[in-house]
């Protein structure tokens, strides 16, 4: 159950300029019914920004996973509307084992370093430094939250290719697909008619039963993700989240 959750790290995307925000989605799987529930937060001060994620297993998902905790926060400035990430954290919870992964981007260098540490029982058993083999401003926190600028609404419809920190499984690609028009009845059909603006997100993990999954996403009038569909997954059903709050 443990790759379930990265479906709320890809479902908060926010197509406004606010000061803060705080949203919840449950997750849900086929006829397994709930698997975790997220919350995020965005707060801005002056230039500054901190977005934080925080995701936990749930029911069936919670005793399989053992107790599985997430939480992703990114901090950094803010300049010209953009989000640029100074420092991304990854915190990973689950039985007696704790994982944490800290990047952080100098600007001056452009480079982007991890520090990554696994726990034991409360102890320290590894750690280990390494520099990436790419640099970004954004992370994939920020990354979403500069679509508007990057995508805006005179886009044409496409795939866009973007990278950014904490997707190195993939190299750092982040794809971004904005349909025809002729393909908006797929989107409809999977998650439902309404004053949305609708795209996909393409992930490469290996949760997946091709080499990349896509998740598709409808983005409300308030510019904030409402509902996601994760396809093509190894087990059956439909992974989604829906904004509940």
């Amino acid at each position: 159950m443990r790759k379930y959750l990265l479906l709320s790290f890809f479902v908060w995307i926010s197509w406004l300029n606010a000061q803060a925000i705080d949203v919840k989605y449950q997750v849900k799987f086929g006829i397994l019914g709930e698997l975790g529930v997220s919350h995020a937060h965005l707060e801005t001060n002056g230039d500054n920004y901190k977005i934080s994620i925080n995701a936990h297993a749930t029911g069936m998902a919670k005793t399989l996973s053992r107790n599985r905790k997430e939480t992703h926060i990114s901090e950094g400035f803010i300049k010209n509307g953009q989000y640029y990430t100074k420092r991304y954290s990854i915190q990973v919870e689950h039985g007696e084992q704790k994982k944490e992964k800290v990047y952080t981007v100098d600007y001056a260098k452009k480079i982007v370093t991890k520090i990554s540490k696994k726990y034991k029982k409360g102890k320290l058993v590894s750690q280990s430094n390494q520099t990436l083999d790419f640099f970004s401003t954004n992370d994939l926190l920020t990354l979403y939250f500069n679509l508007p600028a990057l995508i805006d609404g005179n886009a044409k419809p496409g795939t866009y290719t973007f990278n950014a920190i904490g997707a190195e499984r993939q190299k750092g690609k982040v794809e971004i697909y904005l349909p025809k028009s002729d393909e908006l009845k797929k989107y409809e059909n999977a998650l439902g008619k309404g004053e949305y603006r609708y795209l996909t997100a393409i992930i490469y993990q290996k949760i997946f039963s091709s080499n990349k999954g896509e998740l598709m996403i409808a983005i409300g009038k308030d510019g904030i993700t409402q509902k996601a569909v994760l396809k093509d997954l190894v087990m059956f059903g439909d992974l989604r989240a829906e904004r509940v709050k």
